[in-house]
């Protein structure tokens, strides 16, 4: 909040600067006499104090204690003085009133008031000075410093609230970048960490009567290792390009070497970059769940294209384990699926289990 302190402090240093100068003014006209020095004096404490109090209320965005009163007040101490000092005093305190007018209230009520306040200060300058030029200057102070000190705290507001907002632009871009981090950890690493414990667990058993075959799931498990340490280098730096006939070969070589069948039926179509990479997510979430949640013996895995929307549908024979309640994986599939501006969905179907996605080509 620097910005906004720094024009705070300097629109608080305007505004009180004019206020005592505009009353020092007016001062300097009764100094005659001791009696009316300090009663023009007492005045002065009072206009500059009640006008002081709405000010910093207003450059805080808020209202002083006791309003509405205090603008009577204000008003008060504004308009005592033509009764209580020869020569009046109101033509130097109004503009400091008509700046608290349109701050505190709306135009309809504001304006109006300030049109009286002019008409005021019009008759009553011309009585005691009948000289145009001066009844002209006193009536046109009015709009014009009350306008100056309401733009004086529109501006200290406005930079407060693009502070405000720049900081929770901030704070969501953070909390974007976590959501992304958390998403592609989840997505990226769960299907090689599921691949890592399912070859560990076979080479474990084939070490004994097969060792030859053990070595091999041991090599396997090393590469797919390997796969895991550069997914987390890509989402370090923010960058997942991913291929759906790639993810999908990924997906079929690891579902045979599990001991599910899989067939692949991909459409030969041209895709955006976008919906490339939502399928090639939801072939590796759906493979995931596969192979830890199901006892499925065999997958598909098919896109069709249909009036300008790709459709992917990955099935398969056994019915997954859980809640009912979707994991954090198909939450994050849904939200990858919606910014490609397509849907995705998952259920129990035919004895197994159906995920699908669609989302513009």
């Amino acid at each position: 909040m620097v910005v906004s302190s720094s024009a705070q402090r300097l629109a608080r240093v305007l505004i009180t600067g004019v206020s005592v100068v505009y009353s020092l003014i007016g001062l300097l006209y009764f100094m005659g006499g001791p009696g009316v020095g300090l009663l023009a004096t007492a005045v002065l404490v009072a206009v500059v104090s009640t006008h002081y109090v709405n000010m910093r209320a207003a450059l805080r965005g808020g209202r002083p204690p006791l309003f509405p009163a205090t603008l009577p007040l204000q008003a008060v101490a504004t308009y005592a003085g033509d009764y209580l000092l020869p020569s009046g005093w109101s033509a130097i305190a109004a503009p400091l009133l008509a700046g608290t007018l349109l701050v505190f209230l709306s135009l309809r009520w504001a304006v109006p008031l300030i049109v009286l306040m002019m008409l005021y200060e019009g008759a009553n300058t011309w009585i005691g000075f009948p000289l145009a030029v001066v009844t002209l200057f006193y009536v046109i102070t009015i709009p014009i410093t009350g306008s100056m000190i309401y733009v004086l705290v529109r501006l200290v507001r406005v930079a407060a609230d693009l502070e405000e907002a720049r900081a929770d632009l901030a704070d969501a871009a953070v909390l974007k970048e976590r959501l992304r981090i958390s998403r592609d950890l989840h997505d990226g690493l769960g299907r090689s960490l599921t691949a890592i414990a399912l070859k560990g667990d076979l080479a474990g058993r084939l070490m004994d009567r097969d060792p030859a075959s053990a070595r091999g799931e041991v090599g396997d498990l090393v590469r797919v290792a390997r796969e895991a340490a550069q997914d987390v280098r890509q989402v370090a730096r923010g960058y997942r390009a991913m291929s759906l006939t790639g993810e999908t070969d990924r997906a079929a070589a690891l579902l045979e070497s599990s001991g599910v069948s899989c067939q692949a039926h991909l459409a030969e179509v041209t895709l955006s970059r976008r919906a490339e990479e939502a399928l090639a997510w939801g072939v590796r979430e759906a493979v995931t769940n596969v192979l830890r949640h199901s006892r499925a013996t065999t997958c598909t895995i098919t896109t069709s294209l249909r009036e300008g929307r790709v459709r992917l549908e990955v099935a398969n024979d056994g019915v997954e384990s859980g809640s009912g309640e979707p994991g954090g994986g198909l939450t994050g599939l849904a939200e990858r699926a919606s910014q490609a501006g397509g849907a995705c969905s998952a259920a129990p179907a035919g004895g197994g289990f159906l995920l699908t996605m669609e989302v513009p080509a």
